[in-house]
């Protein structure tokens, strides 16, 4: 399913107005992924549910592990570049006054590019005769981003202009899942699979709020974060585990057609909130002026629903797949008495995918070509109340569609794979190698 979840989380840990309570915080920019291993899923568009027929299975669609006749090890490097867009600068409300920065009708959008790579999926699979096994180890994500706001300005009421808090934020993101899978064949046309997840996950987010170099004189000059100047430092840390589940069913329902189904849990992760006084604040310097304790995030559970064809004689395979992505646990397992998230929103997200595979039957080793797309609608936070400046920061974003290509060449005893998924937002390239004895 080579998926890219992108959005904006309310982990409320930035952009604190001083004298405000933190549920009136602005929540950090947040892209991750959790995307299927495996570059033939890639090539294919993410339309692998139904499919399931190598070791990647164990985290795609468990069920589909029966299929395999002997032991395998998989292995996957994987490659990720992203350009995560963000609200710089510019007005937020009211016409610009042309002096210094104030010179942009409308909002300054910069982008964070990152790039990121190493093993992303490594597998081993022992078949029996009606049942297999498999223990795994998947990067689910893995991001950074690195923002800053430096001169958002808006016009509160006639004749008085407010500059947004200037800030800058960076962003890490890491989470690991090592699991342990399991199918069984009920009948010849119906198998089912369950896996168990060991999430690691850790998210680290500091926030820096600075007071302009010399107010009011430099009120409309670009903010230089100054050590001196610094207001408040903000910071959201979650380093936890979670143990989450994995269900799949595969039915060959009629001749070279078949139907497959998942259901995966996300994990959740307890997090701690805290604004601290910085050297440029009335309280003492590294003071707890707020905090968030005891709670957690979730990230989306995935309902996913597949149907693929393959021609008699295997050449040709055709899959279409239909992911439910429950964005909106998100919002839920935030929204609290201290984190108020009335005014904001995030939509579950429907995904379609589509994919071609094309074996040339008659060379030797089988050579393999692939296409794909898919769509990825927008799932972005994005606010809803009348705050202007809140308005500028959390837009809706854009539905994005996808373009993947690979091809694979397969031996008798091994097998290679190539993948691309590019979109707009985000290219990523695969290679993923099985050795079975």
């Amino acid at each position: 399913m080579a998926r890219w979840f992108a959005l904006t989380v309310a982990a409320l840990s930035v952009g604190l107005v001083p004298g405000l309570s933190l549920a009136q915080e602005a929540p950090p920019v947040l892209e991750f992924s959790f995307s299927n291993p495996g570059a033939r899923s890639m090539g294919l568009g993410g339309a692998f549910v139904a499919l399931a027929d190598d070791a990647t299975a164990a985290f795609a669609n468990p069920a589909g592990l029966v299929q395999l006749v002997r032991p395998e090890i998989s292995i996957e490097l994987r490659q990720r570049k992203y350009s995560t867009p963000y609200t710089e600068g510019g007005r937020a409300a009211g016409s610009p006054t042309g002096w210094g920065i104030d010179t942009v009708d409308g909002i300054r959008t910069s982008f964070s590019d990152e790039t990121t790579s190493g093993v992303s999926f490594l597998s081993f699979v022992y078949p029996g005769t009606r049942w297999s096994l498999s223990l795994y180890r998947h990067q689910l994500a893995e991001f950074r981003i690195r923002t800053e706001i430096n001169g958002l300005f808006g016009d509160v009421q006639e004749g008085e202009i407010r500059r947004y808090e200037d800030q800058v934020t960076v962003t890490e993101l890491d989470i690991v899942g090592t699991g342990l899978a399991g199918a069984y064949q009920v009948s010849d046309s119906l198998s089912v699979g369950i896996g168990l997840s060991y999430f690691s996950g850790r998210i680290e987010n500091q926030g820096e709020v600075y007071g302009l170099d010399n107010f009011p004189e430099t009120l409309f000059e670009a903010n230089s974060f100054r050590p001196d100047r610094l207001h408040v430092i903000s910071t959201f840390d979650a380093d936890d585990w979670y143990l989450g589940l994995n269900l799949g069913f595969l039915w060959n329902f009629a001749d070279d057609w078949r139907l497959g189904g998942v259901y995966r849990q996300g994990p959740q992760l307890d997090y701690e909130l805290y604004n601290r006084a910085g050297p440029f604040n009335v309280a003492p310097e590294g003071s707890v002026l707020a905090s968030v304790t005891d709670r957690a995030i979730a990230f989306p559970d995935v309902w996913g629903l597949g149907v693929a064809y393959r021609s008699p004689n295997g050449s040709l395979t055709i899959g279409f797949e239909w992911d439910r992505v429950e964005y909106s646990m998100i919002l839920e397992t935030l929204d609290s008495e201290q984190v108020d998230t009335t005014d904001v929103g995030m939509d579950d997200a429907d995904e379609l995918h589509l994919g071609f595979e094309y074996v040339f039957m008659q060379t030797s080793p089988l050579i393999a070509v692939r296409a794909g797309l898919w769509r990825d609608p927008d799932h972005r936070i994005r606010y809803e109340g009348d705050d202007p400046f809140s308005q500028a920061l959390y837009q809706p974003g854009e539905d994005l569609l996808h373009i993947s290509l690979g091809a694979g060449i397969a031996f008798k005893r091994f097998q290679i794979d190539i993948g691309a998924d590019l979109a707009e937002a985000v290219d990523q390239f695969t290679v993923s190698a099985i050795f079975s004895f």
